[in-house]
């Protein structure tokens, strides 16, 4: 199981849904602040992420 998952602005919801589907527990969600950029993308697209959804 994943503690995070990374997002688009684009597939935000399904990302929480898949989160929700693996841990049974509402995510957090925070956003990616430009100011420290993750060369990370999204689970689904590939495109960069703008979020990070999971618990620590």
């Amino acid at each position: 199981m994943k503690q995070a998952y990374y997002s688009c602005e684009e597939h935000i919801e399904t990302v929480l849904d898949m989160y929700i589907d693996d841990h049974e527990l509402p995510p957090e969600i925070r956003k990616i602040e430009h100011t420290n950029s993750l060369s990370t993308a999204c689970e689904l697209c590939g495109d960069p992420a703008v979020y990070i959804v999971g618990n620590e």
